[in-house]
């Protein structure tokens, strides 16, 4: 069995799947959010790793409840899998474990000056060229030279060789092998403007424009790697395999089973992103969008291009968390389709700037349109549609650069269950939206990873025969294009 561990922005999961990929048991525990000043966002690493250990032991306790003996004395059949928030660093003391700060979150801005001086020297297109990426606060690189240069000492103790650094997954990873592994995968790797996608190394010359010293880098890995083994704390009498790591958004392009060039996947968190699988060959990327290492498997470098928004789920909650106007996001989809339209108005949710293909750091969010009208009801449906209208940017720019439309859509994350915006989303793109059994792809995905790394699996046919289609959303007659017309004019305003 398979236990995948899916560490995103707001929370941390265990979800356990079983040889046929059948969820059978999952926990999952929120951690806290930091925004010490305008634009900074943070969490803490150590407090993830407690919560991580946590909800591994409460699957693993549901799935031995009929055995006589304790969890603490169960060994051998699971695997540990990894998929992660990407682009969210920690920088730790090699001696003591201990980070020098709190996490420094994708959502975070603080690297934007740095962003601003690197293109401003002329810096992207080398960057672009190596990396697949846009100079952009939301990569890794910024935030790590950042606090080298802000927290006393930590740039010479970098120097030293006493600091090392790396996403969440390299992380956990550390923290449960007792220190004794440092490594990554290539699809987090590619997320840190410090990865070259054509050589699969960090770069020499990316690690010098960022300043960063090569000895705080963890090895690379493929996805279907076996990373290292653990007892999770004693949890387990004997140590088992952590195998099978990726990011999440990579995690969910495997998990619905993405395996050929041309099929393409939205993932619907407290952002969202939107990846195809362009094949073995890392194409220069559309305006506006991205060329990542969709993932390493079987011998082989997959890419994608992919676009990532900042704010969808998160605006939902910012919503029912911060003003209050309904109790839980599940609540939107009845009001939102209680009026024929919003009325007008329109939500940019630029709370940490405009992400793909925009790439606009310095732009707040908004709401337009506001009229006397406007009720509670035309809020919400606009917040839905704010939702739908920021992925259908990124479609189009993909399928604008490769001249043929997404045969599909493959959807994932919570928000699939609101059938008013998976309908919208299909009548934008006019593509069905097809979604599957499984809400969590990104912690599929990651067991799938698992399963070729301890031979479970030795070919794609074999794991996409298991995909479980739950609902193909086809597109209706009506493309709601004044309604498209509309948000690209309220963006428009706003940069």
């Amino acid at each position: 069995m398979i236990i995948a561990i899916d560490q995103s922005t707001s929370a941390t999961k265990a979800l356990l799947f079983d040889e046929q990929c059948r969820l059978l048991a999952r926990a999952d525990k929120e951690h806290r959010q930091y925004y010490p000043r305008e634009g900074w966002v943070e969490h803490d690493a150590e407090e993830i790793y407690d919560n991580m250990v946590e909800v591994i032991r409460q699957v693993v306790s549901d799935a031995c409840v009929a055995k006589p003996h304790s969890p603490q004395s169960v060994g051998g059949p699971f695997t540990i899998a990894i998929t992660n928030q990407r682009e969210t660093v920690v920088v730790w003391d090699k001696a003591t474990g201990k980070p020098i700060s709190h996490a420094v979150v994708w959502q975070d801005t603080r690297g934007a000056e740095l962003c601003r001086t690197l293109q401003a020297q002329g810096h992207g297109p080398m960057v672009m060229e190596r990396a697949g990426l846009l100079i952009d606060p939301n990569f890794s690189a910024t935030c790590v030279a950042w606090l080298l240069d802000n927290i006393p000492d930590a740039r010479q103790q970098a120097e030293s060789g006493q600091l090392l650094m790396g996403t969440i997954d390299t992380w956990l990873i550390w923290k449960l092998t007792g220190g004794k592994v440092h490594a990554t995968d290539t699809t987090n790797a590619s997320r840190t403007l410090l990865f070259n996608i054509h050589t699969m190394q960090w770069d020499d010359d990316l690690l010098a424009l960022f300043r960063i010293p090569r000895t705080m880098m963890p090895s690379v890995l493929p996805c279907d790697a076996v990373y290292g083994e653990t007892t999770v704390e004693g949890l387990f009498s004997e140590p088992v395999k952590i195998a099978g790591v990726l990011g999440d958004s990579h995690g969910a392009l495997a998990g619905q089973m993405c395996f050929s060039e041309g099929m393409g996947k939205v993932t619907y968190g407290t952002g969202s992103s939107v990846m195809v699988n362009i094949g073995t060959k890392p194409l220069t990327p559309p305006k506006g969008l991205v060329t990542s290492v969709a993932f390493s498997l079987l011998g082989k470098h997959y890419y994608g291009y992919e676009g990532n928004i900042y704010s969808t789920g998160a605006t939902l909650k910012w919503i029912a968390d911060q003003l209050k106007m309904v109790d839980h996001p599940r609540e939107m989809e009845a009001l939102a389709t209680s009026v024929p339209s919003s009325g007008g108005v329109y939500i940019v949710p630029a709370f940490s700037g405009l992400g793909a293909p925009w790439w606009r750091s310095d732009v707040k969010g908004a709401v337009l349109g506001l009229t006397f009208a406007t009720t509670k009801a035309h809020f919400m449906r606009a917040a839905l549609e704010s939702i739908a209208l920021q992925v259908t940017d990124l479609v189009g720019a993909m399928t604008r650069a490769t001249g043929e439309p997404l045969r599909e859509i493959a959807a994932d994350g919570g928000p699939t269950k609101n059938m008013f915006l998976m309908q919208l989303q299909a009548d934008l793109l006019s593509t069905p939206v097809v979604c599957t059994e499984v809400d969590d792809a990104s912690a599929l995905g990651a067991a799938v990873m698992a399963g070729f790394a301890t031979g479970l699996w030795h070919s794609f046919d074999e794991v996409a025969a298991l995909r479980k289609v739950t609902s193909v959303i086809k597109p209706q007659a009506d493309r709601h294009e004044d309604l498209y017309q509309g948000w690209l004019k309220a963006v428009g305003q706003l940069l």
